[in-house]
């Protein structure tokens, strides 16, 4: 028995805690959400696997280097700075910058103001998470999920309240993923099925040198007014400058694939290391929980009633479904858009016309974040 006594000793059996185990379950919903249901899988799977790491008696993997014996931090303790020294998230942008096409916003710029629309619910959740006892500085943070953007909100996160780093990220890409869910329902209860068979008009061809003058238009722009917003916004037009100048091609493909690839492994393991079960399993994750689909909800209903409006004082045709892609979720919510169109008209083509305001949100998503910024950090 005593040898017995001793091999048990030398497992980790014992460190196992109430709190690790509630977190497995939790961390099984992630993973088949992302594994079988399909939702978001790039970003999701990470994340639970480092949460997963972040629940287990490791070694080696997170704890802190001792000076006093020369010993090595864990292998995330390093990996996570990507995340502390705001690495990642601007590298995101970067990918994101030259996957997007911004032709349809260019084309159509008044997309730009459901774009605008859609940060309704980033201003109403931050007073309502005031009006719930948060900080400012945390109210910032947790506002920032209705704009349905995960690495601006980690970034607006570490800026502000790197306490709730874990549950704010879970949230953003939770909600990020399940686009699909809870869009539909806000969309179809406030338009009438005329209004989603309205059919747009083409847009017209964009020019690359227009698509040049827009990126550093914007560039220069933006970061007069919003200078806090530099790093997302910079990042976000050199990605896009690279893939529309038409000389970079090996840079623009670089930062398409094995950038953002890298950079979203690190990424996500980093936030899912992070969610311990003593950190994850309190009151207030549960409360960001909440605020965060309440964000995402007004966003969303936000940018449909603002296209209503349009049409009805436009003299085109704008269809209010493609007002529910003013969220940053690119390119689900464009595409969410188009699928509830098909289903009024399937011969009705939203896809295009809704890039115009999803682009338009990841613009006015990280300007609302440096805004932010600017305004509540120390």
């Amino acid at each position: 028995m005593d040898t017995l006594s001793q091999l048990w000793s030398l497992t980790a059996f014992p460190l196992v805690t109430w709190q690790m185990l509630v977190m497995w379950v939790v961390i099984g919903v992630l993973l088949y959400l992302a594994v079988f249901k399909n939702f978001e899988p790039l970003l999701l799977v990470p994340i639970a696997f480092g949460a997963l790491l972040a629940n287990l008696p490791t070694q080696g993997i997170i704890n802190p280097p001792d000076p006093a014996s020369e010993t090595a931090g864990g292998l995330f303790y390093y990996i996570s700075m990507g995340v502390h020294l705001e690495i990642f998230p601007p590298l995101i942008f970067l990918g994101v910058g030259a996957l997007t096409d911004f032709g349809p916003l260019i084309a159509n710029p008044r997309m730009l103001i459901l774009g605008a629309a859609a940060q309704f619910g980033v201003f109403a959740t931050f007073f309502g998470a005031i009006i719930l006892g948060f900080s400012p500085e945390q109210a910032g943070a947790i506002g920032i999920i209705g704009g349905a953007d995960g690495p601006t909100s980690i970034f607006l996160s570490n800026k502000l309240a790197p306490e709730l780093l874990a549950p704010i990220a879970v949230a953003a890409y939770s909600y990020m993923a399940l686009v699909p869910l809870i869009q539909p329902p806000i969309m179809r209860a406030l338009t009438t099925k005329e209004e989603r068979r309205i059919r747009m008009r083409s847009l017209r061809p964009v020019s690359r040198t227009e698509k040049l003058i827009f990126a550093s238009t914007v560039t220069v722009l933006v970061i007069l007014l919003v200078p806090a917003a530099a790093a997302l916004i910079g990042m976000l037009m050199l990605g896009n400058f690279l893939r529309e100048c038409g000389v970079t091609e090996r840079l623009s493909k670089a930062a398409q694939n094995e950038l953002i690839n890298v950079t979203t492994i690190f990424l996500g393991t980093s936030v899912g290391i992070t969610m311990t079960g003593e950190r994850f399993l309190q009151m207030e994750t549960l409360g960001i929980l909440v605020l965060g689909i309440v964000a995402f909800g007004i966003s969303t209903a936000s940018g449909v009633i603002m296209a209503k409006i349009m049409n009805k004082v436009s003299k085109t045709p704008i269809n209010p479904l493609i007002g529910s892609a003013g969220v940053s979720a690119v390119p689900m919510a464009a595409r969410v858009s188009q699928v509830e169109g098909a289903k009024a008209d399937p011969q009705n083509f939203l896809l295009m016309h809704a890039m115009g305001p999803n682009v338009a949100g990841v613009i006015g998503t990280a300007v609302v974040a440096g805004y932010f910024i600017a305004r509540l950090a120390g």
